[in-house]
């Protein structure tokens, strides 16, 4: 004797590529029962990974634990009467439809032939009416009106029936698909039973299935007025497995279970001699014994062995590949767990729902005002934030950006574990604003030598203004001109505040500047090159 028990999926565990489910029920036993059979689970389900525990009244123990496929024909779906009942009042509609249409065309027709007529009449008659122009007038506008509104109805019933035939192909190609029987595939996990007594027996059951899979997405909101961040933790869950986890307890985890970790065998490593071809070595002028084929070389392992064939382009890659992959999994940097605190209903559509895992508003952050005058006259405001020592670690994924409820854009952000730091960029900043001056450009002329060189000197000031109600860290980048000639010399001759010049010619100036100020800065460079040669490139 068997008996079905009614389970329900309470915890589901996320992973990259596959979900582990739990379902939990409970069943009255009579103490006749053999086996029990947990029904009408997913064809994704993996049968290795089935595991089931009892606890309870009713004795009894649980001896062996197998799945088996079931196939079933579906019943006809409760919306096929429907359609029919839909799809015979769109063809009546249609027929009557068609009958205006037509009835619309006769009227039209005779409205044309109504003036030929006329005019027949009047070239037949024996004794012909003299012409009678305001008849004649008042024929014409009663033709061309009764021919407009007729064209007008027609193509508006033309249009009409197009619908119609537009709806009723959709509701005959939807009928067709529920009245055609269904066959479904599932699994039935059924567990042999050695009872002893009736009573009640609780029953949970776990399984691993395909088609589940989720990754991490952040939302930070950067508030201008406190310079703080707030970052919002969120899993974007993506399950097509087959049944809908309807307000489960969810973990997700970047374990790969199944994967292994197994040590590669050892083996041989074969060497031997090669004798030297004669074909190889010998010289000829027969152009057809050039391009004969050499002969293969192979490995010869010792003697007895057989050889094993040499491995192919294809398979040398798919092993790097497999290598790579084994290198770059999440288990070998350690494994991240996340219990939410909050039940989730996620539906097997294979559409990607978010969760929430945390928020947190506490992230230490700073900010930092970047100045490119070359390129714009505000500045760039750049947020470096602190993963806090106690916090958790924050996986790779794209990140979603918003400076005072408005959306910035999105980035990448790699993996950040506790005490690291990632930075967002948050747009031009209209606080700060900067302007560039051309103050000096003199050409000059110099010898060097016994060699004559022309000389040309930039002067530049910048104005760096605060418009902020606080004090703000800014970094103001100029950059001087690189050479790719010997004889075309680039150098500093003068910078205020004082500064080295950095890689391809970078200048930073770092500057902590006030609520409501401003600073100047400036330099001065010179460009000198031979007479003979023209500066190309070298726009200001």
């Amino acid at each position: 004797m068997n008996k079905t028990v009614d389970t329900e999926i309470c915890n589901v565990t996320v992973y990259d590529n596959q979900a582990l489910v739990t379902r939990r029920g409970v069943v009255q036993l009579t103490g006749e029962e053999r086996e029990l059979v947990i029904a009408n689970l997913p064809v994704t389900l993996l049968s290795e990974s089935v595991q089931v525990s009892s606890t309870g009244h009713a004795g009894g123990r649980l001896l062996e634990v197998r799945t088996e496929k079931s196939s079933t024909r579906e019943a006809t779906h409760p919306k096929v009467s429907q359609l029919s009942e839909e799809i015979g009042q769109l063809e009546d509609q249609r027929r009557q439809g068609q009958d205006m249409l037509t009835l619309l065309n006769l009227q039209r027709n005779f409205i044309k032939n109504l003036g030929n007529q006329y005019l027949e009449r009047l070239t037949k008659s024996q004794n012909p009416e003299p012409l009678n122009l305001t008849q004649i007038g008042e024929l014409l506008d009663f033709v061309g009106e009764r021919w407009q509104n007729l064209s007008g109805a027609i193509a508006q019933q033309d249009q009409e029936q197009k619908q119609v035939n537009t709806q009723l192909q959709a509701v005959r190609g939807q009928f067709q698909q529920l009245s055609t029987p269904q066959i479904h595939d599932s699994f039935n996990i059924i567990v042999t039973l050695e009872p002893v007594g009736a009573g009640e027996l609780a029953m949970e059951v776990s399984y691993r299935v395909k088609g589940a899979s989720w990754e991490p997405v952040y939302d930070v909101h950067w508030q201008d007025s406190q310079q703080t961040a707030r970052l919002s933790y969120l899993a974007q869950i993506t399950q097509n497995t087959g049944e809908d986890w309807l307000g489960v307890a969810l973990t997700l985890s970047t374990a790969q279970p199944g994967v292994g970790r197994q040590i590669p065998p050892i083996t041989p490593w074969y060497i031997d001699l090669q004798q030297p071809s004669a074909l190889a070595n010998r010289t000829t002028t027969n152009p057809k014994e050039h391009n004969a084929p050499r002969p293969t070389l192979v490995n010869m392992p010792f003697a007895g062995i057989a050889p094993e064939p040499e491995p192919t382009i294809d398979d040398e890659l798919e092993r790097l590949r497999a290598q790579k992959e084994l290198e770059e999994s999440p288990g070998q940097k350690g494994i991240v767990t996340f219990t939410l605190d909050s039940k989730a209903t996620i539906p097997s559509d294979g559409v990607s729902h978010k969760v929430a895992i945390f928020h947190r508003d506490d992230y230490p952050c700073r900010a930092e005002y970047v100045a490119m005058s070359r390129q714009l006259n505000f500045a760039y405001l750049k947020a470096t934030v602190m993963n806090p020592l106690n916090g958790v670690t924050l996986l790779p994924g794209q990140i979603t950006i918003f400076r005072d409820n408005t959306f910035i854009g999105t980035s990448k952000i790699p993996n950040i574990a506790p005490g690291q730091e990632f930075q967002i960029d948050l747009g031009v900043d209209d606080g700060l604003k900067i302007e560039r001056y051309l103050v000096e450009r003199q050409m000059d002329k110099k010898l060097i030598g016994n060699q004559q060189r022309e000389a040309v000197t930039y002067g530049y000031r910048l104005t760096v203004a605060n418009l902020r109600e606080q004090d703000v860290q800014v970094k103001v980048m100029e950059q001087l001109p690189v050479s790719c000639h010997s004889q075309l010399k680039v150098r500093l001759t003068d910078a205020n505040p004082h500064l080295e010049i950095g890689e391809l010619g970078v200048l930073e100036w770092w500057l902590t500047l006030p609520s409501l100020s401003c600073q100047e800065l400036s330099y001065q460079f010179t460009v000198e090159y031979l007479p003979e040669f023209r500066v190309i490139g070298l726009d200001v």
